[in-house]
C-alpha cells in the first residue's frame, strides 16, 4: 500500500492500469477529496493542492477543517483482554496508554 502525507493529512494511492493514472483520496475526512495524475511528481503536486484547497475552502465557508485525528481513542474490549493488556503494560514498566500506543504503532500501516 502506498501512502502520501502532507500537513498531517494522509491519502492512500492506487493505480488505474486502464486509464494509466495514479489516484488517491484523503483519509480521515468526511468530505470526499480525491486527486489524480499520470506521474508520481504530478500526483504529489495534486495531493498537496487538494489538501490546500480543502483547508482554504473550509476557511471561506467559515468552518474548521476536519483534523485527521485527535489522539484520543475510546473502545471496549473483552474484560480478559483488558486484564492481559494491563498486566503486559505493568510487566513492561509502562502505563496501559504507553503500552497500547506502542502496540498500535507497531500494528499501524503508516
Amino acid at each position: 500500500m502506498n501512502i502520501l502525507t502532507y500537513k498531517g493529512y494522509s491519502a492512500r494511492i492506487d493505480f488505474d492500469a486502464e486509464d494509466e493514472i495514479f489516484f488517491g483520496s484523503i483519509a480521515g475526512v468526511p468530505d470526499v477529496i480525491g486527486f489524480h495524475a499520470d506521474s508520481v511528481v504530478g500526483l504529489k503536486h495534486a495531493f498537496h493542492e487538494a489538501v490546500d484547497d480543502y483547508v482554504e475552502t473550509c476557511r471561506k465557508l467559515g468552518r474548521a477543517p476536519h483534523k485527521p485525528y485527535s489522539g484520543k481513542m475510546m473502545f471496549r474490549v473483552d474484560p480478559e483482554i483488558h486484564a492481559r493488556a494491563a498486566k503486559a503494560a505493568e510487566l513492561a514498566g509502562k502505563s496501559l496508554n504507553q503500552w497500547a500506543e506502542e502496540v498500535l504503532d507497531k500494528a499501524s500501516v503508516a
